[in-house]
């Protein structure tokens, strides 16, 4: 049988290496895997089935370095895991039987006890019998967050499966950011991210296990894994088994494209995600380690971590060229074990990405009939809530110039019509309310405005940081007053957050300073690749882009007004987080349209997802705005269908009664809401069209020292703007 596709070149930059005790784990692990039921008898797997596939060369390529009681146990792991989803598919993949799968992963958490010599039930199938062997060789000697971390990974892994038979029995293949989000948690690859940490013998520490750096690692470690993995196994699960989970079949679907296109596509978004790990590593994890004071031996272990994931990589490419599980007839071989020819190695998209000239002449935008498929609803308070905003910025400062630079005046202000925002996405809002949500979308404008306007030309990272950090102080969760402010920022936020965090429980008061805290360090990220020039990966763009949108925050207080009765398990669940992310996606994506040629030709920035796309893509502006167009659409459609499919199940599951369901039923009306707000406020406001920007950005004019008054104006110098074309920065 011919392949679907030929398989590209594959950026591998580190030289695979193999562990010197492999035929002590291929030996033990034939052993282990008869013990567990695994083989014959077993309806999945043979011995000759084991063989063939060669688990322990797996591991012995992706840990090089540790001892044989190491490998033996960390390739009983993945006989488990392997074993796993192929007993999943026989047995209820195959046959669509969802409710018995749920039935049958719902046992699995029973195995991993947080606690040492915790009790668990009676093995009932090989699957049930390996875990409650491996994790008490695994755990000993593990931190307790450890433990926590790598039982939940192993959840995911196991409960995520319910998605993807889900999608079989529905036929539906995943948008590409549905995907990758769901892969992260179905693939594994988090898990053996945990595993390489019990393989080197060095773990995060816990203090900065959860920032975005380590996050970013292994996220972007995760997806590199699943996208070769979909490339090498595209021909037997789509072939064969019949899967719609994989990156190949997504892109060709989303794109509408050839097979072999689609697989390139995903061989370049592989190399990305790799780049974008080395990136992390690079430029990243110094501050972090001085951020967080970590001591030298516990950052000589973080690097082994990083280290055991680039070995992780490079391993796993050679074992996928060997397995006779995966589509390798075709594969290069005239080139060193793991290693990329020099192109590879320059990567030319890693260039490309530094080479964005700034300021070129892109407008007006182009906008589309973007798929927004919900009716607006306005509060009737908005001309009360415009003539308050306009007064509250200029009693925080808002409207006068900042460190020298005018960030806003009083016509931009009204330009914007923040509070027609607001009476969108708060229609049932009272006069009071719809003022305090306006104001938040002052704040948290002005500050998306202000910080590349004060900083960003500069180029000062560092007092950004020390501004970020000072917010804190304004957000006091035991409310006591907030210190005196320092700027118009300070003075906004403490305001709002007085006006806001007062009425709340303790717990809502961290859940809102979290998303506060969560945007402004998305500010700094925006800010660090304004001044890297660094058209950004991505997956690391979108999931982003969340945090500075703004959408964390907003969405927040919504959730806050409708949490009686749900609780917060519900809401991490992963429908119902899913179903905020598509919504988020849909709100970033929609302003990147509008904005492009605001942030593109006049403000020189490199965070529009337009741009992403025809960097990413080398395409032209046309191509990467339709490819944003159907991706917009696509997360709308996906959050409808998780509101029609998915929510229901979860509802069940958590046993959700009448007057918490009403409030599920008011969270989800006021999502819809919010996106049809920002839609038509984009639609309403005077921000983005050619003619508002050309005015704004008129250049100020400045004064020569000397008399001022009546017949003075001689000493006024006002700089030329361009017609068209670049604009000055």
């Amino acid at each position: 049988m011919s392949q679907p596709f030929v398989l590209p070149d594959f950026y591998v930059p580190y030289p695979a290496r193999l562990n010197r005790h492999l035929e002590e784990a291929r030996v033990h692990s034939r052993r282990w895997a008869r013990d567990m039921g695994m083989l014959e008898g077993s309806g999945v797997w043979e011995q000759a089935d084991l063989d063939a596939h060669d688990y322990p060369l797996l591991c012995g390529y992706t840990h090089p370095d540790c001892d044989a009681a190491e490998l033996c146990l960390i390739t009983d792991w993945y006989v488990w895991v392997f074993f796993f989803d192929d007993h999943f598919l026989e047995v209820f993949k195959r046959t669509g039987d969802l409710a018995g799968g749920k039935e049958y992963l719902a046992r699995l958490a029973a195995f991993m006890p947080m606690g040492d010599g915790g009790a668990v039930p009676e093995p009932v199938n090989p699957v049930e019998a390996g875990l409650a062997d491996l994790w008490p060789r695994t755990v000993p000697g593990m931190s307790a967050g450890w433990r926590a971390r790598f039982a939940e990974s192993t959840r995911n892994l196991l409960n995520e499966s319910l998605w993807e038979l889900a999608n079989i029995n529905r036929g539906r293949v995943a948008n590409p950011v549905e995907y990758i989000e769901m892969r992260r948690k179905v693939g594994g690859a988090p898990w053996s991210a945990g595993l390489v940490e019990h393989a080197v013998g060095a773990e995060v520490p816990a203090r900065i296990a959860a920032t975005r750096p380590m996050r970013v690692l292994r996220d972007s470690f995760s997806d590199a894994v699943h996208l070769r993995n979909d490339l090498f196994s595209y021909q037997r699960e789509v072939g064969d088994e019949g899967e719609l989970s994989n990156g190949v079949l997504v892109l060709e679907k989303f794109l509408g494209c050839g097979t072999q296109e689609a697989a390139d596509a995903v061989n370049d978004l592989l190399t990305s995600r790799l780049q974008q790990f080395e990136h992390t590593v690079f430029t990243e994890l110094g501050p972090l380690f001085a951020e967080h004071m970590i001591d030298p031996v516990s950052a000589a272990g973080v690097m082994a971590y990083v280290k055991g994931l680039q070995d992780w990589q490079s391993g796993g490419h050679e074992w996928h060229m060997r397995s006779s599980r995966y589509m390798n007839q075709d594969v290069r071989k005239d080139r060193p074990f793991g290693m990329s020819p020099l192109t590879g190695l320059v990567g030319a998209k890693r260039v490309r990405s530094h080479t964005h000239v700034p300021y070129q002449r892109v407008g007006p935008s182009v906008i589309p009939d973007l798929y927004v498929p919900y009716e607006l609803r306005l509060s009737p308070h908005l001309d009360h809530a415009r003539r308050s905003t306009v007064t509250w910025c200029a009693s925080m400062g808002m409207l006068e110039p900042q460190n020298g630079a005018a960030v806003w005046d009083e016509r931009k202000l009204v330009d914007y019509d923040l509070p027609l925002c607001a009476a969108g996405l708060h229609p049932d809002a009272t006069p009071e309310e719809l003022d305090l949500a306006s104001f938040w979308l002052a704040w948290g404008t002005y500050g998306d405005d202000y910080f590349p306007v004060v900083f960003g030309r500069t180029r000062n990272l560092a007092a950004a940081k020390v501004t970020v950090d000072r917010f804190g102080g304004c957000m006091p969760l035991d409310g006591t007053p907030a210190p005196p402010p320092a700027n118009a920022l300070e003075r906004g936020l403490a305001d709002v957050w007085a006006r806001t965090a007062g009425p709340m429980p303790p717990e809502d008061r961290r859940k809102l300073r979290a998303a506060v805290e969560e945007m402004c360090e998305g500010w700094l990220w925006e800010l660090a690749g304004e001044i890297a020039h660094r058209v950004p990966d991505p997956v690391d763009y979108l999931e982003m882009r969340r945090l500075t949108f703004g959408s964390q925050l907003t969405m927040s207080l919504s959730r806050l007004r409708h949490s009686k009765g749900i609780p917060d398990e519900f809401y991490a669940s992963g429908p119902m987080v899913a179903a905020e992310n598509a919504m988020m996606d849909a709100g970033a994506l929609l302003n990147d349209v509008f904005s492009y040629q605001k942030e593109i030709e006049f403000e020189g920035e490199v965070h529009n997802c337009v741009l992403v796309v025809q960097n990413f893509f080398g395409c032209d502006h046309p191509t990467a705005l339709s490819i944003v167009d159907d991706l917009l659409a696509a997360r709308v459609r996906q959050f409808e269908h998780i509101v029609e499919h998915e929510l229901p199940i979860v509802c069940d599951d958590f046993g959700l009664g009448d007057g918490a369901r009403r409030d599920l039923d008011a969270f989800v009306t006021e999502l819809r809401d919010w996106l049809a707000g920002i839609y038509n406020w984009h639609r309403g406001c005077f921000r983005y069209d050619e003619a508002t920007l050309r005015r704004h950005h008129q250049p100020r004019p400045f004064r020569l020292g000397g008399p001022t008054g009546l017949g003075t104006s001689a000493a006024l110098i006002v700089p030329r703007v361009p017609s068209a074309g670049r604009t000055t920065p």
